[in-house]
């Protein structure tokens, strides 16, 4: 496949030629193109297009991904958590725009839980980030979880690719903060932010331990009014708390800062804890086999997802869960026997199908 790297200066023509088409379908060549040139409509189109559930759409996605893979890990991966109600939104809108002013050009992948009971989510922060929101510097993607098992988009990593493919140089991810989301965010990105707000209690007792062993900078927001003090000892607690945690494997200190959006303070100081951050992590090589090592566990995910899909599509499987599930709801059997009982039809029929 050729790529035509489009002059959005000289060339517009090409660029309109690339979304024209908007009612037709288009070929993996032409969204690999769209995509390294800029083009908005077909990044968002390829990502719908990963999120989809017609086995078509998500053939065509896989070679979308192979072919954007050249174009991309040049991007710094940022992972955002919190509890609700710390300021997640408000913090990346404010963030981002410093970003962009220094030339940064961003991708925010802003994941919405979605309902257990009918699959919708809310896919609002699109509106609570308004100042980036309008920037061409800036895009923003809201994602469903659609069930996915730590609160993290089920196509988050590829998601990544097609955004670096397309230019964005720092890509955001921010969580539902539900607290398994902490744990499959740190396997997608090179640093890892905890963001805190003092004053609603002991803020030290809540943390689990593990939480804090994979976040880089503890970041408390609101750092404003009234808050103020409550935030400074706050930031001195954490900061003798860190002193007993164990060397994390990037012999990073993690660092605490305090920022308002609100007053648009801290900001300048969280910049350059984050470019202190990235040049250790590049100099002694962990940005590096930490990238290796995230490939691999992509790896490990994509094998047990597509089991468990090829396990429930399977058809003897089908067949014979109904009756399995209701022997459990009547205690007939266990759980235990019941899944070992379709693992092994699973395997028989799939033995069988392979002679």
């Amino acid at each position: 496949m050729k790529i035509i790297v489009v002059n959005k200066n000289i060339n517009p023509n090409i660029k309109k030629l690339l979304i024209s088409k908007k009612n037709e379908i288009f070929s993996a060549d032409e969204y690999v193109n769209g995509i390294v040139n800029g083009n908005r409509n077909m990044l968002s189109k390829a990502i719908t297009l990963l999120e989809s559930n017609l086995n078509d759409d998500l053939k065509k996605a896989d070679q979308i991904i192979k072919m954007c893979l050249p174009f991309s890990g040049k991007s710094r991966r940022i992972g955002i958590t919190g509890v609700p109600g710390v300021g997640k939104s408000t913090f990346i809108d404010y963030f981002g725009l410093k970003l962009i002013e220094n030339n940064h050009k961003i991708a925010v992948l802003a994941i919405d839980p979605s309902s257990s009971l009918s699959g919708g989510s809310i896919l609002g922060d699109k509106t609570r980030m308004e100042s980036i929101s309008g920037k061409i510097e800036a895009f923003v993607r809201p994602s469903p979880t659609s069930g996915t098992l730590g609160g993290v988009a089920s196509k988050t990593r590829e998601t990544i690719v097609l955004c670096e493919a397309a230019g964005f140089d720092t890509i955001i991810i921010e969580t539902v903060g539900v607290g398994q989301s902490e744990i499959a965010v740190s396997s997608m990105v090179d640093l890892f932010l905890m963001l805190f707000v003092a004053g609603t209690g002991d803020e030290l007792q809540g943390i689990k331990r593990g939480i804090m062993e994979m976040t880089d900078i503890l970041v408390f927001t609101k750092n404003d009014g009234a808050n103020i003090d409550r935030t400074k000892v706050a930031k001195i607690q954490f900061e003798t708390a860190l002193k007993f945690f164990s060397t994390k494997e990037s012999n990073w200190l993690p660092k605490v800062c305090c920022v308002s959006a609100f007053e648009k303070s801290g900001f300048n100081e969280l910049n350059v804890i984050i470019e202190q951050y990235f040049n250790h992590i590049t100099k002694n090589g962990f940005i590096v086999q930490n990238r290796k090592n995230q490939s691999l566990q992509w790896l490990n995910d994509q094998i047990i997802d597509n089991l468990k899909k090829d396990f429930y599509q399977n058809e003897t499987i089908k067949k014979s869960i109904t009756k399995i599930t209701q022997q459990i709801v009547n205690q007939q059997i266990s759980p235990i026997y019941a899944a070992k009982e379709l693992i092994k039809k699973y395997l028989q029929q799939t033995r069988d199908f392979n002679k």
